[in-house]
């Protein structure tokens, strides 16, 4: 099947045709007017051009000159065609392409050519929120928005039936192909990569795979990225669980890191500057008491032991 591509259209300044149409037009006029004149000026010696064919003939044949003269100047007026910014007009003769006009402004061209307007401004499309499985089998909700535009009108008009329709069942498309390659998260495993760890090249991705999908359509994706990302209802509040428990283990271990690390400085400080000599039974009271005090949810309650440890 034969590719096409844009290339540009036979057209004229729309102005410049006007006043030539115009011209023609007038000197039609008056070269019909003089010819009448001047069969009238050779037959006036014996008798008038209505005398010798009849006022009815003379009528019908000046009425057949004049339609002859609306017929062949009025149609070329349908050449005329007007270009905004960011709009092609694609043209096409005798059922073939023969052309785009890009360039803003009043042309003219061909009358008996097909004009067809296409928008090249830069458009959104918002697909709707779509339930697929991640690649981990996890029920997922995803939507993204797509920026692209037309580039190439006649791949647009020619190529594809309806190159909007056919933008937005792509987009789905590449969407749930996207969502089927990455997990939506893998928790602690920073070296898998999911839908939510990498979110700049999950849109280059989703770019990429939409580009090579609406090439066809004469269409670039000038940006793609994920509007809507989440659990599907069905397991959200076991994934917000999972959550939940995940953050309290990862504050619980940092607490008591931290513990740890002050009650190793305590034990250290004190050694180093000879404040008190620790046996290990001590030491190890102390620790217990000092990981109590750092890693309670609750204020310490201090009890005061006026004997000896050991008794």
């Amino acid at each position: 099947m034969e590719r096409l591509k844009e290339r540009p259209a036979f057209k004229v300044d729309g102005f410049v045709a006007l006043v030539v149409l115009g011209a023609i037009a007038i000197l039609a006029v008056w070269w019909l007017w003089t010819t009448i004149q001047g069969w009238e000026a050779i037959l006036g010696r014996t008798l008038k051009i209505t005398d010798l064919l009849g006022e009815d003939t003379t009528a019908e044949i000046g009425a057949w000159l004049g339609a002859t003269l609306i017929a062949v100047i009025i149609p070329t007026f349908s050449g005329f065609f007007t270009v905004e910014p960011n709009q092609a007009v694609v043209v096409t003769f005798l059922g073939r392409y023969a052309g785009s006009a890009r360039e803003a402004g009043f042309w003219w061209t061909n009358p008996f050519t097909r004009k067809r307007k296409i928008s090249l401004r830069v458009r959104n499309f918002n697909s709707k929120i779509l339930k697929v499985n991640d690649a981990q089998g996890s029920p997922i909700e995803i939507a993204a928005v797509v920026v692209w535009q037309v580039v190439d009108s006649a791949k647009s008009y020619f190529e594809v039936d309806d190159y909007e329709e056919f933008v937005a069942i792509q987009s789905e498309t590449a969407i749930r192909a996207l969502a089927i390659r990455y997990p939506y998260d893998t928790g602690d495993d920073e070296s898998i990569p999911s839908l939510r760890g990498i979110p700049d090249e999950v849109s280059r991705s989703l770019q990429q795979e939409l580009q090579a999908r609406l090439e066809v359509a004469g269409v670039e994706i000038i940006e793609a990225r994920l509007s809507h990302l989440a659990y599907a209802p069905e397991i959200a509040q076991a994934m917000l669980r999972r959550q939940q428990a995940k953050a309290i283990i990862d504050a619980r271990r940092q607490i008591v890191d931290s513990a740890v690390g002050m009650v190793d400085e305590a034990l250290r400080r004190l050694s180093e500057q000879q404040i008190v000599e620790l046996d290990e039974e001590r030491k190890a009271t102390m620790v217990n008491n000092l990981l109590v005090v750092l890693t309670s949810e609750q204020n310490a309650q201090p009890v005061v032991n006026t004997g000896s440890l050991y008794t």
